[in-house]
């Protein structure tokens, strides 16, 4: 009834669209949504987008599904309940309301929450005459059933993760719908790549049918060898302003990855034309490529970007570790190159379909996944993001091998372009043979301090009374 599709949005008459994901409705577009991603589309991400649509959707499809429910209270609450439970009936196996919900886990009930929650309340903000009836309102049903349901939920001021507040209906049975709290959990074996395989997964792995995929090998060096996301790699530009001799190390590499909007156009990339007076790379991808950043992107093309810090002019730094990845990186480096310049290519991504259709179009992340899974194959490793053996491990690998040199927590942090100590933890978590190791060492300081006295015997004689 309510669908996702890939949207062209134009706004005005220069002939400049905007693509962001759009719900259709029976009745046409979803316009308010439409509205709140054109307000987002510069600073938060297509990703983002496409999760606050599911969001929205779930909750006109509960709305449909219980049409005779006018109390908005009761009807946040038990939308917010389906949720976590589900709408199926446990004994029968049956849905009446025909919505088909398996219970979601408590996080991903949490953020469609906050979704929710921050979107009727932009909508509160942005059309404050929501309670006045208009006889010519222009947009769809839908359109007034969201606008109507936003208006319910400034007058309570509580959306399923939030309390209820004083205005709302009383008599009630004065239930507080929050999110369930989970128990912290600390993992026995964070899942990150192995150390000790990680040469023979280079030198083996990436080897098929007699030759080296540099390609790939260059874009897990960038994750295992200075911690970046699996997606950062696919925004670098074959340019000698984001890979070039460290001047304080001339046999590494100095790779910088610029934000994919805001970082600065290459100056003399061979690409950019006499005209181009261009500063970002936005601007730069517009006028020489016709392109938007691939993080704007809605096809296999898409790259990510988590934001975080940067260093300098909006670039991620490498920050090899160890050493020896960044001087492989900077011997592999022209040899790759070698291979992209005979190919004609309309974009400025170093990372290229080298060997298959389309020839010279962008390597996608979705080719990379499938081209690690089976480099790592290839050395017997069994691919799960338990084991570490997916791309995101090598990201966990490095944090820890920063851990176990004893780098301090905030240079983690810059290390790895977190934007707070709290987001490297995950990254930095002990195992459980180091956290046993920890045990055993205190154990033995403690037997030096001679604090450890011995269990009285008379509990480990046999026949002994033990006063139960």
């Amino acid at each position: 009834m309510f669908v996702t599709v890939k949207g062209k949005v134009y706004t005005d008459t220069s002939g400049v669209c905007t693509e962001i994901p759009v719900t259709l409705t029976p009745a046409g577009v979803l316009e308010p949504l439409v509205d709140y991603f054109l307000l987002h589309w510069r600073d938060r991400s297509v990703a983002w987008m496409g999760k606050v649509s599911r969001s929205v959707r779930m909750f006109l499809e509960y709305l449909v599904a219980n049409p005779d429910e006018r109390d908005s209270h009761i009807l946040f609450r038990n939308f917010a309940n389906r949720l976590y439970t589900g709408t199926f009936n446990r004994a029968a196996g049956l849905d009446p309301s025909g919505l088909c919900w398996s219970a979601l886990s408590y996080n991903d009930a949490s953020h469609i929450i906050t979704h929710l929650t921050d979107f009727f309340d932009w909508l509160c903000r942005q059309r404050p005459d929501l309670r006045q009836f208009n006889p010519r309102y222009a947009g769809s049903v839908y359109d007034r059933i969201t606008d109507e349901t936003a208006y319910q939920f400034r007058r309570s001021r509580a959306l399923l993760g939030h309390t209820w507040a004083d205005s709302a209906p009383s008599g009630r049975d004065g239930h507080v719908v929050r999110p369930a709290r989970l128990p912290r959990v600390e993992r026995i074996d964070p899942p990150r790549f192995p150390d000790e395989r990680f040469e023979e997964l280079l030198v083996k792995g990436f080897r098929v049918g007699g030759r080296y995929d540099l390609r790939g090998i260059l874009i897990t060096l960038l994750l295992h060898g200075a911690g970046f996301r699996e997606s950062e790699p696919f925004h670098l530009y074959a340019s000698v302003s984001d890979v070039f001799h460290n001047p304080s190390n001339r046999s590494e590499a100095m790779v910088l990855i610029h934000h994919p909007s805001l970082g600065y156009a290459p100056s003399d990339d061979s690409f950019q034309s006499e005209r181009t007076k261009t500063k970002r790379r936005a601007e730069y991808l517009a006028r020489e490529f016709g392109l938007i950043p691939r993080d704007k992107l809605m096809d296999s093309r898409r790259a990510g970007w988590k934001g975080g810090t940067h260093d300098g002019e909006f670039y991620k730094r490498a920050y090899w570790f160890l050493p020896q990845y960044g001087e492989w990186f900077m011997q592999l480096w022209p040899r790759y190159l070698e291979q992209v310049a005979r190919l004609d290519r309309s974009h400025p991504f170093a990372f290229i379909n080298l060997h298959h259709e389309p020839i010279g179009n962008m390597y996608t992340l979705a080719q990379y996944n499938k081209a690690h899974a089976a480099a790592c194959e290839r050395i017997g490793l069994t691919v799960s993001k338990e084991l570490g053996t997916t791309p995101h491990g090598h990201r966990h690998a490095y944090g820890h091998r920063l851990r176990k040199a004893g780098i301090k927590e905030d240079m983690i942090r810059r290390f790895m372009h977190h934007a707070s100590l709290e987001s490297q933890r995950v990254y930095t978590e002990a195992t459980l043979s180091e956290t046993l190791a920890e045990l055993g060492e205190g154990m033995y300081r403690l037997a030096e301090k001679r604090v450890i006295s011995s269990i009285p015997r008379s509990i480990l004689l046999p026949g002994v009374d033990s006063g139960e």
